[in-house]
């Protein structure tokens, strides 16, 4: 069952907190963000794209009307319901004309918050099935643009080797646009990898940023043979400071209305351009191999994660697995207190050897196991499933060459 994608918008975090609390206890809901004023919640609607939206009225910078003007033109198909504490039909006027969908007076209770949201949800649903209105949720016939962090807490842990042979094989298996994006501002490689020699990068784009849009951004993105779309990582490390946060989500919501998938390579470090990055992503792969450090360090990027309300997203990817390092899936698994989703095995021959030649291994050797390994990342990437709960629920795990014990 698809569920509701909810982002909250108010300016008291512990209203913001309460209204969390109270939609957690629901199976079919995901709360998918928060704003603290109506200019934030304006931002983030486009680059989250909730079904519904749960909105203060008096909100400093923008007000929650004002706010609701704006998404209920830009995004119909988004359902906004009003929360305030006055009754004030002069209020209730101006919301429903504004765009709300409804209004809801506080305090509320559990039940009232939870059945209104499924009401007016439910009503939206009908009235687009009715109008033709095209809804941009996930499990619809137009399905959300995915963006993809590849992440991992320290260098050598497959991060690269990943991201870009997983967005050749997405291209390979869907046919879709797919745009690679080289966010390890400093030190990043993707070209080197895909061996080509970029003159331009995301140095270059940002400087035009007060005329930037979808048709500029093309002419950044190089071509690789497979299809898919580069935009490097600045030609020298000084250049890295120019790129901002703000500018990346920028760059991220014109991609996402251009590209299907577009999937990030990511420097060992958290900064607020990556913060940023994972914070509008549909999914982390989060990348380990089977050593302590690396093990205690996904331990705390997780629990980061989590205080962020982001280990939703996660999925996790084991790379260069084997039986014979002294630590256990199991034991791995126990300390990070998640599974681990996907399995690339240890093939050091081949995935050097493609580095080296700037031909990704999915194209050079289609048949190694290691590339089969990609495919079937790309494929949990693709029918977006194999995160957490699910893993659960399934009992066992099953890996990628069968059960495992």
């Amino acid at each position: 069952m698809d569920k509701i994608r909810i982002l909250i918008a108010d300016d008291a975090t512990s209203l913001r907190e309460t209204v969390r609390e109270y939609l957690s206890l629901e199976e079919e809901f995901e709360v998918v963000g928060e704003a603290i004023n109506g200019e934030d919640c304006v931002k983030k609607v486009a680059r989250l794209l909730p079904d519904v939206v749960l909105m203060d009225v008096n909100m400093p910078v923008m007000g929650g009307i004002a706010a609701t003007e704006k998404i209920s033109i830009e995004y119909p198909e988004i359902a906004v319901i009003m929360m305030s504490v006055l009754s004030d039909t002069e209020y209730l006027k101006k919301a429903m004309s504004a765009g709300s969908r409804d209004y809801i007076q506080k305090p509320f209770t559990h039940s009232e918050l939870t059945e209104a949201v499924r009401r007016i949800y439910q009503t939206e649903k009908e009235r687009q099935t009715r109008h033709g209105v095209v809804s941009r949720r996930p499990g619809t016939e137009y399905k959300t643009p995915q963006i993809v962090t590849v992440f991992g807490t320290k260098g050598g842990v497959g991060k690269t080797t990943t991201a870009v042979n997983l967005a050749i094989q997405t291209a390979k298996l869907t046919g879709k646009r797919v745009v690679l994006l080289d966010l390890d501002l400093q030190f990043g490689d993707v070209a080197v990898y895909m061996n080509v020699l970029p003159k331009r990068s995301i140095a270059e784009l940002v400087q035009e940023k007060n005329k930037m849009d979808g048709d500029l951004i093309e002419t950044y993105l190089i071509q690789h043979e497979s299809g898919v779309r580069i935009l490097p990582a600045p030609i020298r490390p000084e250049y890295a400071e120019i790129v901002n946060s703000e500018y990346v989500l920028d760059l991220l919501t014109i991609l996402r209305s251009r590209y299907d998938y577009i999937i990030i390579d990511t420097p060992p470090v958290f900064h607020d351009t990556l913060l940023g990055a994972l914070d509008m992503s549909n999914q982390i792969f989060l990348m380990l191999s089977m050593d302590l450090p690396t093990i205690k360090n996904i331990k705390l990027c997780i629990d980061l994660l989590k205080t962020l309300h982001l280990d939703g997203k996660i999925k996790l990817i084991l790379n260069r697995a084997s039986d014979e390092l002294g630590v256990t899936l199991k034991d791995a698994e126990e300390v990070l207190g998640m599974k681990i989703g996907s399995q690339i095995p240890s093939d050091g021959k081949t995935v050097v050897k493609a580095a080296n030649r700037g031909i990704p291994f999915v194209l050079s050797n289609p048949g190694a196991k290691v590339s089969a390994a990609i495919a079937e990342v790309a494929k949990t990437m693709v029918e977006d499933t194999g995160y957490q709960k699910e893993l659960n629920e399934k009992g066992k795990k099953k890996g990628l060459f069968g059960p495992k014990k």
